[in-house]
């Protein structure tokens, strides 16, 4: 037997080399289907290499945080539910968890750009305070990227962390104890905004001379140092009052499935799997036995409470979306062409009445047109039709903002050809305008389309103009949705060129891609 086997051998650990080999081609005994976090996706390498050792295969599904939680509270049958946290998800569904068991930790926290941080006095400060970050973001010293706290969890356990630490009690937050001014003068220094911690970041990245730094998992931050993409390392940040750590429980929700969920936490917590995970993902291990990286700043994690209630938790994802965050202009951009005629207009218009209050589901309730934002509904066929501007002052679903948009799109109709790089034009030409009078709002572009553009102004054109537009305004993403026979590379193309991101609404329910897209306006 030659050297490098058994050195290979020794370093896989002989009980679960022994279990690989056993399995080494044969099919799973056990399919447990899991609801799990989007970010998980890069454990799939491992999992595949568990199933060999267990018989187990792991069957993953992936979710937002707030849309798994809503799913899982309304009974919908998975075996096993995996997201970077549970305590939110046994608030909601506490009674279908059997079981829970941490498999790996990555706090969430702030990275800033090593001089700025070190010009601050941050660096290796025990002193530093949540409020003296918020003095930075306030004053617009510090403009950094966090994700929507209704779409990701990094954005939501950043923002339950700052809250308990902002209201000075040490214990779980109460509804009284809530520090409202303190946590909006936080927000005015946040200039980027995700519907994902994985997008975010590489956003950041392509966008990072105008950032100064960024809020993730600790794993995401740790990478990018690592990555070598930085034009300036970012300096992590662990303020003295504490920090959420993501703790990833992997979670039972089927009894009759409770041998093979065993076995599946024992692979998963074996020292040697665990040096794997950390290895490969930069979250910290969840057993004592294995030493944390060197990578990891070597400090006394402070760990803030949790909120208790979902009523806390209510109150600051609303006064977060409707009262702190810096608002946002959304132009909606809808093709209302001879082709949408059908189903295509029904979808369209059912997604948009769910974002106007028609939809009280959990998800729907966080996703709905918000507080203080303008909306701009556009619609074109051969045409570009007029604009409609609403401004949203009362978010109720029967109040007469949100009725008044409910009115606009009921009587969108279908019929012409699609004048599409016309419309994007002028869509551009309406945020500019208002974005020069009020700059302080994000403004996104969302384009709908079921088909490519055969009249009015080519994409080569659009493009070229698109170029000549002040630097600000270049800066307004667009965010196609893909529908029917559209465009798939155009759409795409358009998608990198400003910024933005492409969804897909052909393989699910138009109302779900722009509830997903509202997590980036």
């Amino acid at each position: 037997m030659g050297r490098k086997f058994i050195l290979g051998v020794l370093g896989l650990g002989l009980g679960l080399w022994l279990a690989l080999m056993a399995g080494c081609g044969r099919e799973p005994e056990t399919t447990l289907k899991v609801l799990a976090g989007s970010e998980l996706r890069d454990l799939e390498p491992v999992l595949r290499d568990l199933e060999s050792a267990t018989g187990v295969r792991l069957q993953m599904e992936y979710a937002g945080s707030l849309d798994g939680a809503e799913r899982l509270a309304g009974g919908e049958k998975v075996d096993l539910a995996w997201f970077s946290h549970g305590k939110y998800l046994s608030l909601l569904a506490g009674s279908r968890i059997a079981a829970q068991e941490k498999i790996m930790l990555s706090p969430v926290v702030l990275g800033v750009r090593e001089s700025r941080a070190r010009g601050w006095g941050w660096i290796d400060n025990p002193s530093l305070t949540w409020r003296d970050i918020a003095a930075k973001a306030t004053s617009g010293e510090l403009r950094y990227a966090m994700t929507d706290p209704a779409s990701s969890n990094t954005g939501f356990t950043a923002l339950i962390g700052l809250a308990s630490a902002l209201s000075g009690s040490g214990e779980a937050l109460r509804p009284e104890a809530i520090d409202t001014a303190a946590l909006k003068a936080f927000f005015a220094g946040q200039a980027l905004t995700a519907g994902s911690s994985g997008w975010l970041a590489e956003r950041y990245v392509r966008e990072q001379d105008r950032l100064d730094g960024m809020i993730n998992y600790e794993s995401v931050l740790l990478g990018l140092n690592a990555g070598g993409q930085l034009r300036e390392k970012l300096a992590l940040i662990y303020p003295r009052e504490g920090i959420v750590t993501a703790d990833y429980p992997l979670m039972l929700l089927n009894p009759a499935q409770r041998p093979a969920y065993q076995k599946v936490v024992e692979a998963l917590r074996d020292p040697k799997v665990q040096q794997r995970i950390m290895e490969r993902t930069l979250r910290r291990p969840a057993v004592a036995a294995v030493s944390p990286d060197q990578r990891f700043p070597n400090r006394l994690l402070v760990e803030l409470p949790f909120p208790n209630s979902l009523e806390v938790i209510d109150r600051l994802l609303f006064a977060y979306l409707d009262e702190q965050r810096r608002p946002g202009h959304a132009l909606f951009v809808l093709d209302v062409s001879g082709s949408m005629q059908g189903e295509g207009i029904q979808q369209l218009k059912t997604a948009l009445l769910n974002l106007a209050g028609a939809d009280q589901s959990l998800s729907g309730r966080f996703t709905r047109f918000r507080g203080r934002e303008r909306i701009t509904l556009l619609p074109f066929s051969s045409e570009v039709q007029p604009a409609r501007n609403f401004q949203v002052g009362d978010t109720a679903a029967e109040g007469g903002d949100m009725r008044a948009i409910r009115q606009a799109v009921t009587g969108l109709r279908a019929d012409g050809g699609t004048a599409l790089f016309s419309a994007l034009q002028r869509a551009y030409q309406i945020a500019g305008q208002a974005q020069a009078a009020e700059p302080n709002r994000y403004y996104s572009i969302v384009l709908m389309s079921d088909g490519r553009s055969n009249e009015g102004l080519p994409e080569t054109g659009f493009l070229q103009w698109r170029r000549s537009l002040p630097e600000a305004a270049q800066r307004i993403r667009v965010f196609p949705v893909l529908f029917a026979d559209a465009d798939d590379a155009g759409m795409k193309r358009l998608a990198e060129a400003t910024g933005g991101r492409a969804f897909d609404g052909r393989g699910q329910l138009l109302s779900q891609v722009f509830k997903a897209i509202r997590g980036y306006q």
